[in-house]
Parts: structure tokens; C-alpha cells; sequence
């Protein structure tokens, strides 16, 4: 699936699933603007796809800071020129619950970067998405359709439930303008969201999350990121509003 003169946005491009994904893209012959907070895994991700022959833009920004992310999509179009694929990937997950005391900050946190950012990206693209009949692939988390099992991560499936129906509300909007808005709805992937988040000692709770799914199996970045790709692809034209579940059956326990 060609990617070629096609321009796309990565969030949370810096590492795990966004990384993995834009080097995807890049393979595929799209020009990638990379956003992420950190400048120096930023600047390994560039390097990478510019091994490939190819420039990305990269733009550091915290997403979670209204100022930061009304720059993302006037720089991509300044650079690139135009829009096609907004793929909104950047995510946290703060801990926090009712019975600890931190519920509203946890909650707070989440909202700002998982769904507000989510809605400004969205909204500053879709006239460029528009001109160019381009689409939004929008990374949610099987904690979308279901409590978290965690309870101290209530606020982050919180959040994602929130980025779904969003999402469905979004590719409504647009459809008439010839965009689509899908979900990819991941379940454990083995990448650095533990470390990232603070979420405790990496290999006790990747043996966790693995408890957690049907097959046993955590998944690979590349694994999300053929899903995206699919959806971001002109074989997936007649698909808008959809959640595409890959959580090697997490759903099911």
C-alpha cells in the first residue's frame, strides 16, 4: 500500500507504537511530520527514516498545552504543503482513583492530552484533510469498551472512551466532506508505555497485561501499525466512524 506524495502527522511519535508507525509510512513513501515532547528521541526516529532516504519535519510540542499544539498543523503545511493523514497517537496515562485523593488531577491530565489535544489537532486539520479528501486515524486502547481492570488507571480508559465517541461524532461531521475518522483500539503492546507512564517494574506488569488477553500474546508496534496504515489507505475508503479492535482478545476475559 503506497504512501507516496501523501503527507502524514504522527503524535506521540518519539517512541512505541507512534515510532514504529511513522517509520511505516515513511517506508511507504509518505512525508512524516513527527510530534513528540522529547527532542532527542525525536531527533533517533528522524534519523531512522532519513536513513530511508527521506526528510521528515519534526516538531517538538507537548500536546498537552493549547499553545503547543496550534503549531503543529501550520508548521506540517508550511513545510509540506499540504495534509492528508492525521494520525493522533500521543496518550498518558496518569494514575488515579476515587478512593486515593488524586482522581481529579488523574482525570484532568488524561483529558488534556488524550481527547482535548485530540479535538484541537482535529479541528486545525480538517480544512486541509478536506482539500485533499484525507482521513484521521485516531489510537485509542481496548480500555475504551470496558473498565479498566486497573482501577488506578480509571481516568485513562476514561479518557479513551471519550476519544471514541468522539471520534464517531467527528466522522459524522466530516463524512459529507469526503473524510473518514477511525479508531485502532489496542490492547497490551510491548513497547516503553510502562516505563513512559510510571506504571511500575516493566517485565511484572508485561506478564501482567499478558494474563490479561486470550492468546497470552502481547503485541509488536507493527502489528498496530499495519492496522493504521490500512485505515490511513485508500483500501479502507468506505470505512469511517469504525473501532478497530487488535487486543489479541483482551476484550474477551
Amino acid at each position: 500500500m503506497s504512501f507516496a506524495n501523501k503527507v502524514v502527522i504522527m503524535t506521540g511519535a518519539s517512541s512505541g507504537i507512534g515510532a514504529a508507525t511513522a517509520l511505516m509510512f515513511a517506508k511507504e513513501g509518505a512525508d512524516v511530520a513527527l510530534v513528540a515532547r522529547t527532542q532527542a528521541k525525536l531527533a533517533d526516529v528522524a534519523k531512522t527514516i532519513e536513513a530511508l532516504g527521506r526528510k521528515p519535519l519534526v516538531i517538538q510540542a507537548d500536546l498537552s498545552k493549547e499553545a503547543d499544539a496550534a503549531t503543529v498543523i501550520p508548521k506540517t503545511k508550511k513545510h509540506f504543503g499540504k495534509l492528508d493523514v492525521l494520525v493522533n497517537n500521543a496518550g498518558i496515562a496518569p494514575q488515579g482513583c476515587l478512593l486515593d485523593g488524586k482522581a481529579l488531577q488523574a482525570y484532568d491530565d488524561a483529558m488534556k492530552t488524550n481527547v482535548r489535544a485530540v479535538i484541537q489537532l482535529t479541528s486545525l486539520a480538517a480544512p486541509y484533510l478536506i482539500q485533499t479528501k484525507g482521513n484521521v486515524v485516531n489510537i485509542s486502547s481496548v480500555a475504551e469498551l470496558r473498565p479498566s481492570k486497573m482501577t488506578t488507571l480509571m481516568f485513562y480508559a476514561v479518557s479513551k472512551a471519550a476519544l471514541g465517541h468522539f471520534t464517531r461524532c467527528a466522522a459524522l461531521e466530516l463524512a459529507p466532506s469526503g473524510v473518514r475518522v477511525n479508531t485502532v483500539n489496542p490492547g497490551p503492546v510491548e513497547n516503553e508505555f510502562i516505563t513512559n507512564n510510571k506504571l511500575g517494574n516493566a517485565d511484572d506488569f508485561k506478564g501482567r497485561l499478558a494474563g490479561y488477553t486470550a492468546l497470552g500474546y502481547i503485541a509488536k508496534n507493527d502489528e498496530i501499525g499495519r492496522v493504521v496504515l490500512f485505515l490511513a489507505s485508500d483500501k479502507a475508503r468506505s470505512i469511517t466512524g469504525s473501532t478497530y479492535l487488535i487486543d489479541n482478545g483482551s476484550l474477551l476475559k
